[in-house]
């Protein structure tokens, strides 16, 4: 009895796991993506012009993210207020 007990408890717990999961997935474009790629490139110039390993003239690689992520939220608009001082 109680072997069967768990295997009933392990298939509700699954079927609860399951049902919680959002089955709604949101992609971007890649039109959105290459604008804001060009936009994040454009906003954080490389150090070195050319050499992409010598990092950012403005801001930090989070910054890029955050500015990238923001880009992409707001469908290629970026946020004005999000951009490095």
């Amino acid at each position: 009895m109680f072997p069967s007990l768990k295997f009933g408890c392990t298939l509700v717990l699954a079927g609860l796991a399951a049902s919680l999961v959002p089955n709604v997935a949101s992609a971007i474009t890649a039109e959105v993506a290459r604008k804001c790629q060009a936009l994040t490139a454009a906003q954080f110039p490389p150090r070195l012009p050319g050499n992409p390993a010598a990092g950012s003239a403005k801001g930090s690689g989070r910054a890029q993210i955050d500015y990238y992520n923001k880009c992409v939220a707001n469908g290629g608009k970026p946020d004005e207020g999000a951009a490095p001082k």
